[in-house]
């Protein structure tokens, strides 16, 4: 893995921070993207990789985003589409869900991923004709496809993104990108913590466990594309 060329949404905290982590110590290149510019620029001294600037459920953000991914790496093997939104916060029952809320839990969840993956589309197939493989990961959840109360915007927009996985893996097949859609299961993260305040979290994964899990799954796929 030490020329991978690795983006991730969402790289500045939680599950996304470990999988930055988890690229890097793999000698992985790695580049990021979140909101906060403090944070990108904190994270990206201290694990030596790109961070970028930029709000995936901004439409117009998206192409200098990608711009900057492939300058920054010279390319793309791996996209690791992680950042998320609950919607409303707390989650709340879809009658009292703003149609705002939900808004944001699609162009986050779903419209972000899939505009992303779009833009990443030539990138990713030039790696995979040069056999270096090229993998989308699609961070998925449990609320994907069991129905909870009080969590109908992150559900639906999770369900959705799981499916259109499923699409892009059955159209994209014959050009060699693969793609994933994984739940990582209920981790110690801080999105976790906005949706369930009173969880214990000793009882939760530790992010850099799922993250370990997932950089795995992500070998294996290469590995398969590569047999």
């Amino acid at each position: 893995m030490n020329s991978l060329k690795v983006a991730i949404t969402g790289g500045t905290s939680g599950l996304g921070l470990a999988l930055v982590r988890e690229f890097r110590r793999r000698g992985a290149h790695v580049a990021f993207v979140a909101r906060s510019p403090h944070a990108v620029e904190q994270i990206a001294r201290l694990h030596q990789a790109h961070g970028i600037v930029g709000d995936v459920a901004h439409k117009e953000a998206i192409h200098p985003i990608a711009l900057q991914i492939t300058a920054a790496l010279g390319g793309l093997d791996v996209l690791v589409n992680n950042a998320s939104s609950l919607g409303p916060v707390p989650p709340a029952l879809l009658a009292d869900t703003a149609c705002e809320e939900l808004a944001l839990a699609l162009e986050t969840n779903l419209l972000g991923p899939f505009r992303l993956t779009k833009a990443l589309l030539g990138a990713l197939t030039a790696s995979a004709r040069e056999e270096r493989g090229a993998v989308v990961l699609n961070i998925s959840s449990d609320a994907a496809v069991n129905a909870y109360a009080q969590w109908g915007a992150y559900g639906a927009s999770k369900a959705a993104l799981r499916h259109l996985s499923a699409i892009w893996n059955e159209e994209l097949r014959a050009d060699g990108v693969r793609f994933l859609s994984l739940d990582p299961g209920d981790m110690d993260t801080p999105l976790h913590a906005l949706a369930v305040p009173q969880a214990d979290a000793a009882t939760l994964k530790r992010p850099e466990t799922a993250a370990r899990e997932l950089v795995e799954a992500v070998e294996a796929a290469l590995a398969k594309a590569h047999a």
